[in-house]
C-alpha cells in the first residue's frame, strides 16, 4: 500500500542532531560509559543503537557494546502478523546482568513494542536499570501501557490516522522521518 506523505518533520541533518544530543544525555545521565549496554529493536531500532554508540564513542572515546533484540515471539499481536512470522535473531554479545541497559527503538508508539522487549530482555537476566530511547515519541495519547521515554529525539503530537515513517539509509536508501496517511 502506497501513503501520501503529508510533512517530513526531520531530515538527516536533523536526525544527527537528535542522536547526537541524545548521546550526551545518555552518557551524562549514566555518569559516563561503565556497564552501559545500548540494546537495539529490530529493524530500525538496530542501526540507530550503532549511531548513538559511535556518537557516544565521539564523546567517550569508548563505545559500549551493543545488541539486538528480535522482539517478533514476545509481541502480544502475533497471532495478527501472519501463519509464518519471520523471526531474526537476537544478539546479545555480552550478558545484561547488572548493566545500564538502553533500549533504543525509531518510535514509540503505543507501548506495546517496547512491553515486548522488555519481556525478552528479562528472559536474558537482570539489568541494574533499564532505560529507553527512542527518536520520535508520538504523543502519551496513544499510549496503551504505561511507559515513556527517558530520552527522546523529537515529540511529534500525531493523529491515530497518521504514520510515522523512519528512514534510515540502511533500509530505505534516505534519511528522515515523515508523516504519512493511508489515501482516502
Amino acid at each position: 500500500m502506497e501513503f501520501v506523505e503529508k510533512a517530513r518533520i526531520m531530515d538527516a541533518a536533523r536526525m544527527n542532531r537528535a542522536l547526537s544530543r541524545l548521546a550526551s544525555e545518555i552518557v551524562e545521565e549514566n555518569h559516563g560509559t561503565d556497564d552501559l549496554y545500548l540494546i537495539g529493536i529490530r529493524r530500525r531500532g538496530v542501526p540507530l543503537a550503532e549511531r548513538l554508540a559511535d556518537k557516544i564513542n565521539d564523546l567517550e572515546a569508548t563505545r559500549p557494546p551493543v545488541g539486538i533484540l528480535d522482539i517478533t515471539l514476545y509481541r502480544d499481536d502475533l497471532s495478527t502478523v501472519g501463519a509464518n512470522p519471520i523471526v531474526n535473531r537476537t544478539e546479545l554479545p555480552i550478558s545484561v546482568e547488572n548493566r545500564n541497559i538502553v533500549l533504543v527503538d525509531d518510535v514509540l508508539y503505543t507501548g506495546r513494542t517496547i512491553r515486548a522487549a522488555l519481556d525478552q530482555l528479562i528472559d536474558f537476566g537482570r539489568p541494574r536499570r533499564v532505560q529507553l530511547a527512542v527518536l520520535i515519541d508520538r504523543g502519551k495519547e496513544h499510549h496503551e501501557l504505561p511507559i515513556q521515554a527517558d530520552y527522546v529525539g523529537k515529540f511529534v503530537p500525531t493523529k491515530k490516522s497518521e504514520i510515522i515513517k523512519v528512514l534510515l539509509q540502511e533500509f530505505d536508501e534516505d534519511e528522515g522521518v515523515a508523516i504519512v496517511e493511508r489515501p482516502a
